[in-house]
């Protein structure tokens, strides 16, 4: 399974503040050429990579004299310009060795969330893609507020790899895998192949490295892995000095099989790069009509609404029981929706006789 990594035509690598910077803060210029001299390898070889870069925040505490990683946000935002130049001058120093291009990508959660941000970044990369460059993808932490809070580039990592339609995602830390526990104490496991989420039901994730400089812990990569592979994506996660192995499909770090087939781009923004505005709160018949028949959603199945979000906004389908089933993109305000609110579309108005979510604009959960 491993060898279509080996194979695999189109990667995106994510690297983790760690394993580029330096404890206290600032760029580790020999990590970067290292890292380089890989996907720089691959890359002449005929593959096409994506690298998406933690790190901005890092490299600039050093150089605004700062002694750890700011906790308040405009100081975040101030090292995060500082050092996301210095950052991505150095790619562009280590891989001009090669005679590569680099070109600069940052995005924010909101370029996931609309639709047409969505499809302009992805015009970008594949542009970027058919010119030889290679990308170097960072959330716009210098201007974004709650993708610092709470946002990580492991999702990211996972998001652009369904935006580009890869064939791998390679994540890299400083942990050479996913261990079964805490790999700092007795009895911990190497996690080896991870072929469906039952394999994961002992595993306990951990949280941020022992570096304090990053934010994604292993949980995220975890749930980042789960993302991809639910499209058809295959993963692997090592540490960044197991990258050339790793690439090679060798027997590193844990895989993740793929666990799902490829969905069409619209699904996939819909399903994985969207936030709910609101809820709408379904009868167990329309569950059942919008899960096993696929179909539309109607007014009548709809028993409560939870949210301000307006026509065209995402919101979430909530069954009885409380379990969100699908999301999808709502035909109504919020403010229009409580007068039809069970009733079928011979009892309402000829203005909200649509449905409330088309088939076309459903994502099941």
């Amino acid at each position: 399974m491993r060898s279509a990594v080996a194979g695999a035509q189109r990667i995106v690598v994510k690297i983790g503040s760690s394993s580029l910077t330096r404890r206290g803060g600032g760029i580790a210029t020999e990590r970067i050429d290292a890292l380089v001299d890989v996907l720089a390898e691959r890359q002449k070889a005929g593959t096409q990579i994506v690298l998406v870069s933690s790190g901005a925040i890092a490299a600039g505490i050093a150089p605004l004299g700062l002694t750890r990683r700011p906790r308040d946000l405009a100081t975040q935002q101030a090292s995060a310009s500082v050092g996301q130049m210095l950052l991505v001058a150095r790619y562009a120093a280590s891989f001009e060795r090669y005679g590569l291009l680099v070109g600069q990508v940052l995005l924010t959660a909101d370029d996931m969330i609309r639709r047409a941000h969505y499809r302009n970044a992805s015009r970008n990369f594949e542009r970027l893609l058919d010119l030889g460059v290679v990308p170097i993808v960072n959330e716009n932490d210098a201007v974004a507020t709650d993708e610092i809070r709470f946002g990580d580039n492991d999702r990211l990592a996972s998001l652009v790899a369904h935006l580009l339609r890869a064939d791998a995602l390679v994540l890299l830390s400083d942990v050479d895998g996913l261990y079964s526990g805490d790999p700092r104490k007795p009895g911990a496991q190497l996690v080896s192949t991870v072929l469906s989420p039952a394999d994961l039901d002992d595993v306990v994730a951990g949280s941020v490295g022992a570096s304090g400089v990053g934010t994604g812990g292993m949980a995220s990569k975890v749930a980042a892995a789960q993302v991809a592979t639910s499209a058809g994506v295959h993963v692997v996660l090592t540490s960044a000095p197991r990258a050339a192995d790793a690439l090679a499909g060798a027997d590193v770090g844990t895989y993740f099989a793929p666990t799902g087939r490829r969905l069409p781009t619209r699904l996939l923004w819909l399903r994985h790069a969207t936030t709910p505005r609101g809820v709408l709160l379904l009868d167990s018949g329309a569950v059942e009509a919008v899960v096993s028949r696929r179909a539309s959603l109607l007014s009548a199945g709809i028993t409560g609404v939870r949210g301000d979000f307006v026509a065209g906004d995402p919101v979430d389908l909530v069954s009885p029981t409380g379990l969100s089933v699908a999301r999808g993109l709502v035909a109504y305000d919020a403010a229009e929706m409580p007068p039809i609110l069970g009733k079928s579309s011979h009892d309402v108005g000829p203005k909200y006789r649509r449905e409330v979510v088309h088939r076309d604009d459903l994502a099941l959960l």
